[in-house]
């Protein structure tokens, strides 16, 4: 998928688990991890906002458009 998410990256800078993330913008861990491991195939306005009030940051903040070709290139070095 083009879309990446970067929740790894707020929740370092902010040192913050992903339990925590989770419980206090409402949602399951389970969930959380969808999200963030790229899997998800929406995300609710909702659900983005709270994420981006509890992590003090903006919606470019958590995700990305990365052009695929360069996605199959990453697939194709990864071991």
């Amino acid at each position: 998928m083009p879309i990446a998410v970067d929740i790894d990256v707020m929740l370092a800078r902010r040192k913050m688990s992903v339990g925590e993330l989770a419980e206090r913008v409402g949602i399951t861990p389970a969930n959380l991890a969808v999200l963030k491991n790229g899997r998800a195939k929406a995300v609710r306005f909702t659900t983005l906002a709270a994420l981006c009030e509890v992590l003090e940051c903006q919606p470019g903040d958590l995700l990305r458009w990365v052009p695929e070709e360069v996605q199959a290139a990453q697939v194709v070095r990864s071991p």
